[in-house]
């Protein structure tokens, strides 16, 4: 006898907290951090558009409703991809 899974699917990648200085954002239970000094476009986004996150593929996470997509290696590791929004 076999049973299936019971509910439905969960993403892999969701925003799990804001804060007045940034976002967390968890995928594949990895735990990242994107500060607003980094990530301008998301401080003063409506909450619901900031945690409509997609990972349009492996390592490639965009929130379509803001239009701002990043890759993995952008969010851990800022410094080396110092591209800003203009404000």
């Amino acid at each position: 006898m076999s049973s299936s899974a019971h509910g439905i699917p969960t993403s892999e990648t969701e925003v799990t907290n804001v804060s007045p200085h940034g976002l967390w954002l968890l995928s594949h239970g990895k735990e990242l951090f994107l500060s607003y000094d980094d990530f301008p476009w998301f401080k003063d986004a409506p909450i619901g558009k900031v945690m409509n996150v997609e990972e349009v593929s492996p390592g490639h996470f965009y929130w379509p409703e803001l239009d701002v997509d990043l890759g993995l290696k952008t969010i851990e590791e800022p410094g080396k991809y110092p591209l800003k929004a203009s404000q």
